[in-house]
């Protein structure tokens, strides 16, 4: 069982920028990508970035050119570098790990997350 904790979330001003930790932790077995979700109220959860671990990454349109997903291996630790942030990213972020499929570009996670963290962009 994989065990996941989120970091990093707080209030920014549009414009600003945070950057999200996730710790994994325990058996990654079947996991061949690791991604970011996040779920504002009232609406679905929806993701943002996946990255493999061959470090294919995949962004949603809504997120390109102001988000970067990263790795670090030896500390089992995924990053989601977030500029440019808007209200409308204003959601919990959760980390998950999960399966990237390349020929589909679509991620689907394995049910693994952690608790989330609040970002909340607001002047």
């Amino acid at each position: 069982q994989v065990q996941l904790v989120e970091s990093g979330g707080g209030l920014v001003q549009p414009g600003g920028s945070l950057r999200l930790s996730c710790a994994a932790s325990g058996s990654i077995a079947g996991i061949n990508a690791m991604g970011w979700y996040r779920q504002a109220p009232g609406k679905q959860r929806e993701l943002v970035a996946a990255i493999t671990s061959e470090e294919t990454i995949h962004y949603e349109d809504f997120v390109k050119g102001r988000f970067t997903i990263s790795r670090d291996n030896a500390k089992n630790t995924v990053y989601l570098q977030m500029d440019s942030l808007k209200p409308e990213d204003t959601a919990v972020y959760y980390c998950t790990g999960g399966i990237y499929y390349s020929r589909s570009r679509t991620f689907s996670s394995l049910g693994y997350w952690g608790q989330g963290t609040q970002v909340t962009v607001s002047s």
